[in-house]
């Protein structure tokens, strides 16, 4: 069986979740539910990054103690769960799971042994909002290039990792595609940043800068370790890396057939360049696949905890449903470019597709079903002399190529598939007029295996429509029946007023 584990990047809980951290989750959740509905034996990671001097700083201004504070967030993430019809299988907390800090000392440890870590003095442009040093060249009028706010000079001793040393591994696993980074524009950036060389990076902080939050470096409590060290760390810590020996180490990750992070483009570069060789240094394999997403925007401005852009899924979900907001980031997210959110965007495509497409073709059939059938679907029959057949040609593989579409992360693809379908399943039914054949007493068996047909043909989309909008899937299949007599026809999704 084809082992598949995927994760989503652990966010800083300095504010409340926004809009654009909840497209992630959701991409990741469609790929899971697809792997696993393909048979795939799916372990689905999510959790929080509590190590983060942002989470300090935001606490402070708070007037509110860290550990409170980040518990307090952390929380609030861990609920999107619900409300967006997540499916994780594990949750971690990186200040909270005993799995973590173990598995931190491992991971650091195994870079001290390999000779990749060392003490040295250490100036240079910090912005707090990445938990990043900037080389001055990359500064944007001596501002973070992500944030546009101005930098911190920092000036003090750290451990630094020896990233130098992997330029060469890290270019080999991306150009090969051992590492596939996707989308192909990512894949360009982040070799094109490898090839220009790499410098050594900075993997811990003082105590004093950190105000005491964070893991100690093993063997020096003047340090704590590096946000980023320490928070990539929880893909091998929720396999309880610190275990000697882990089951879950060796199912989900040494011997895993895929290893899948989904992240966002502002942290490519730490989950493409420096968590491959970390990984390497301690002897462990890399990830399989990075697919990286774009940003969301508002009015073209980027959503952010930071910047207070801020659109809360929580309250789009109140508004609008689950399978409205799910649908529209698998419809319309750009896989590579920005993409500005409206509500206006979000109701205009869920009343197109989910109600006036999906929803219409189902129950027009249902109600075709009921109106000559009695409610009764027929035997699908073996087809003879000029009977019109089930729609088979161009629908009875969506939901193989819907599954093939979500594997490759593929989301827009797969959506236009699905609403592809039913539209073409609704042009089967004029075509076919199986109003009209009701008419001819002697062509019951012709109406009978014409019905039974497109009853299959819908309940195929549906499925092929579930990792996306599972709920919406769900109440489209109960419509459709099983065995014994349909459900009076009913709407499935109801159109959406105007914001």
């Amino acid at each position: 069986m084809t082992t598949t584990y995927v994760t989503v990047a652990i966010p800083y809980v300095n504010a409340a979740p926004h809009l654009g951290y909840a497209y992630e989750l959701v991409q990741a959740d469609i790929y899971a539910r697809a792997r696993r509905a393909a048979g795939d034996r799916v372990r689905f990671l999510g959790g929080t990054d509590d190590y983060s001097l942002k989470n300090v700083v935001a606490a402070e201004a708070a007037g509110v103690p860290t550990r409170a504070y980040v518990d307090g967030n952390a929380a609030r993430f861990e609920a999107l769960a619900g409300p967006l019809e997540l499916t994780f299988d594990d949750f971690i907390r990186t200040s909270a799971d005993p799995r973590h800090q173990p598995a931190v000392e491992r991971l650091w440890r195994g870079c001290l042994a390999a000779g990749d870590l060392y003490r040295r003095p250490y100036e240079g442009d910090y912005c707090v909002g990445c938990e990043q040093f900037y080389p001055p060249a990359e500064l944007v009028d001596g501002r973070c290039p992500d944030h546009g706010t101005p930098t911190e000079r920092v000036a003090e001793e750290n451990w630094f990792f020896r990233l130098s040393r992997y330029r060469d591994h890290v270019e080999d696993l991306i150009a090969s595609d051992r590492l596939a980074v996707r989308p192909e524009p990512f894949r360009r950036e982040v070799l094109a940043f490898v090839r220009a060389g790499l410098d050594d990076i900075s993997v811990s902080r003082s105590v004093a800068r950190a105000r005491g939050w964070g893991i100690a470096v093993p063997g020096d409590p003047s340090q704590v370790v590096y946000v980023w060290f320490d928070a990539l760390t929880n893909y091998l810590s929720a396999l309880r890396y610190g275990e000697p020996g882990s089951a879950d180490l060796r199912t989900w990750w040494t011997g895993a057939d895929h290893r899948v992070h989904v992240v966002g483009k502002g942290i490519l570069r730490f989950h493409a360049v420096y968590w491959p060789a970390f990984l390497a240094s301690a002897g462990q394999p890399p990830p399989t696949r990075i697919q990286v997403h774009p940003y969301l925007t508002v009015g073209g401005a980027k959503l952010a905890k930071s910047s207070g852009t801020v659109v809360a899924p929580t309250d789009v979900v109140d508004a609008y449903g689950s399978d409205a907001l799910r649908w529209w980031f698998a419809r319309d997210v750009g896989a590579a470019t920005d993409t500005d959110f409206t509500p206006e965007r979000l109701v205009a495509r869920a009343n197109d597709d989910l109600a006036n497409t999906l929803g219409n073709v189902t129950n027009r059939i249902v109600t075709l079903v009921h109106r000559h059938r009695d409610g009764v679907v027929p035997a699908l029959g073996e087809q003879h002399g000029d009977a019109p057949g089930p729609p088979a040609v161009g629908l009875a593989d969506v939901e193989v190529r819907v599954a093939e579409a979500i594997a490759e992360l593929d989301l827009r693809g797969a959506a236009r598939l699905v609403v592809g379908a039913a539209a073409a399943l609704n042009r089967h039914l004029e075509a076919t007029a199986p109003w009209a054949l009701a008419r001819d007493a002697g062509r019951a068996g012709d109406l009978d295996r014409l019905l039974a047909g497109q009853v299959a043909a819908a309940r195929t989309i549906a499925r092929a429509a579930a990792p996306i909008v599972p709920r919406l899937a769900a109440r489209l299949l109960d419509q459709l029946g099983g065995a014994g007599r349909l459900p009076e026809p009913a709407p499935t999704f109801a159109r959406l007023p105007a914001p």
